[in-house]
């Protein structure tokens, strides 16, 4: 996008960042670490302002994709006690706390592998990862990241249907921001007055 997705404003209160940490809190998620890479400064002190409780990580190596990043992450929460990671990305600030939720209580009744939102053929996020994957993902082919695992492991227990289109709603480039923008200010594309389903 030519800027940092994580402090793009969402509604004039939250930022892309805020608005994820703040729903994975709410939603009884009580160590939540962003891993920052590209302009890490500059999102840091973005996201000071807010006072929501969250370590940041630096990925020196976040050029070389998104596996980079969470295997940054990973290396920091993979001790003994936790039995998962909750991955989400920064461009789906839209998930329901509802959702998170949902999916943690999903990977407590079932123990699958993977758990992720499912809505027919789309799969979204947050996304679930059993402990005994972490391995797995650390010898994963960083040019194909973590979609070779986490196929590998899905399952029917594991894919949750979920009717949240704030797991779906990827805003990766300037074009989907400002569609984004026009929809939830009610603009003229047909929309108005509806909001991405959010908490």
């Amino acid at each position: 996008m030519g800027r940092a997705k994580a402090s793009l404003s969402l509604d004039g209160t939250d930022t892309f960042l805020t608005r994820i940490v703040r729903t994975f809190h709410d939603a009884g998620i009580d160590d939540v670490i962003v891993v920052v890479g590209h302009e890490a400064d500059t999102v840091a002190r973005a996201f000071a302002p807010s006072g929501l409780p969250a370590r940041f990580v630096v990925n020196a190596n976040y050029d070389r994709g998104q596996l980079s990043s969470l295997l940054a992450g990973l290396a920091v929460i993979d001790r003994p006690g936790v039995t998962a990671a909750l991955v989400t990305l920064v461009d789906v600030p839209l998930v329901a706390a509802s959702t998170v939720r949902a999916v943690v209580d999903r990977y407590r009744t079932s123990h699958a592998p993977v758990v992720r939102p499912t809505s027919g053929t789309r799969h979204g996020h947050p996304l679930l990862i059993d402990r005994s994957l972490f391995d797995e993902l650390r010898r994963a082919d960083p040019a194909e990241g973590s979609k070779p695992v986490v196929r590998a492991h899905a399952s029917a227990a594991g894919d949750l249907e979920i009717a949240d289109e704030g797991a779906f709603t990827d805003i990766d480039t300037e074009e989907d921001y400002r569609r984004w923008v026009s929809r939830s200010s009610g603009g003229a594309d047909g929309v108005a007055g509806r909001r991405p389903s959010i908490e």
